[in-house]
């Protein structure tokens, strides 16, 4: 049998060891943390994301387990709503019940090594990086000029038992900063993001919560509300990092899936929806063809889409961080509303 090392066992690489064709394939799942995570934040699923969770065979259970994100808005610091948004049938998972979902449906044919891998396995294996915006696989092969790039951005997440309002939902832009309200099981999620000299590393959890606060402390009730209730202990903290573009996610035998690979400011929601249609993709072009047809046609695939959604990313963070330029955007996006207001009255009149 041909031997696969997946190294790293979050989204992307727990969905490359459930979609492999594994009468073919022996595969070995590396993986640093003992356990699953039991705090875990929004993650939209777009339609891509869902057609590659019911590819994996667990996009029924997803749907049991999250709520339809239905109507958003996009509003100002205060509440005051720009543009709606109908997000259809797309869904918002915690990242905990996906990772669980994803962890049920890898076989137990798998071998799992519970290890911090510091040199890549050398048993003549494929090796996938799947480990991250820190990979260890891209600085190795790819060298250290593709190492993470820190951004200026802090990202809070929590969630809290009490269920969000419908007209609170979705994100607030102010001056520099965003914050996200959203509908989760038994509850709702929560975010925030703003420039911040925090961390890098071991951010503490309160001190961040407490920091937030003070820089939402005139923003909407809503946004008050949520941050007073927050605790540290249903909290994520950390700094938002990018990995650069590369020429290709493909070197030899090695092969990059996930934010490994296209780690993106999180604005547009698409990070770990990537990160699954990576794996599904490459899992089908490997289970089907020779290993060098398959890393070509993967590489062909998923990087222009990636890199494509990593810049609107960046172009909307751009956007919803818009520091000095925050007055004309706010201009912008009420006359927006007010041009769209008045088209939808001059098509009810007409019909």
């Amino acid at each position: 049998m041909d031997t696969i090392s997946i190294v790293g066992g979050g989204i992307a690489g727990l969905a490359l060891a459930a979609a492999l064709d594994h009468s073919r394939f022996q595969v070995t799942l590396y993986e640093k943390r003992p356990g699953l995570p039991a705090v875990g934040h929004a993650l939209g699923m777009w339609p891509n994301a869902q057609r590659a969770l019911a590819r994996l065979g667990v996009l029924e259970e997803a749907r049991a387990v999250s709520p339809v994100l239905g109507s958003g808005s996009v509003r100002d610091a205060q509440g005051e709503p720009w543009i709606t948004v109908n997000a259809g049938e797309m869904f918002g998972i915690s990242r905990a019940d996906l990772l669980r979902l994803l962890d049920g449906a890898v076989p137990g044919t798998v071998r799992r090594i519970t290890s911090t891998v510091r040199s890549l396995p050398d048993d003549g294996s494929l090796v996938v990086g799947a480990d991250g915006v820190h990979s260890a696989v891209r600085r190795e092969v790819w060298g250290a000029g593709t190492e993470a790039r820190l951004t200026p951005y802090l990202a809070l997440r929590g969630t809290l038992p009490a269920p969000v309002s419908q007209d609170e939902v979705g994100e607030y832009w102010g001056r520099g900063d965003l914050f996200g309200m959203a509908a989760a099981r038994g509850g709702s999620f929560w975010w925030a993001s703003y420039r911040s000299a925090m961390g890098p590393y071991g951010i503490d959890a309160a001190s961040a919560l407490e920091c937030a606060r003070e820089r939402y402390s005139s923003h909407a009730p809503a946004i008050r509300r949520t941050l007073a209730a927050a605790t540290p202990e249903a909290c994520l903290v950390q700094r938002i990092w990018t990995v650069p573009h590369l020429g290709s996610y493909v070197r030899g035998r090695n092969v990059l899936i996930g934010d490994a690979a296209h780690a993106m400011l999180p604005t547009l929601g698409r990070g770990a929806c990537e990160s699954l249609v990576d794996a599904v993709t490459l899992a089908d072009l490997l289970n089907t063809l020779p290993e060098g047809h398959a890393l070509r046609a993967y590489d062909r695939q998923r990087r222009p889409r990636t890199r494509a959604l990593s810049l609107a990313s960046s172009a909307m963070g751009r956007v919803a961080f818009a520091d000095g330029a925050q007055p004309l955007r706010d201009g912008l996006l009420k006359l927006a509303r007010r041009r769209n207001a008045r088209a939808a009255v001059v098509s009810g009149s007409a019909g």
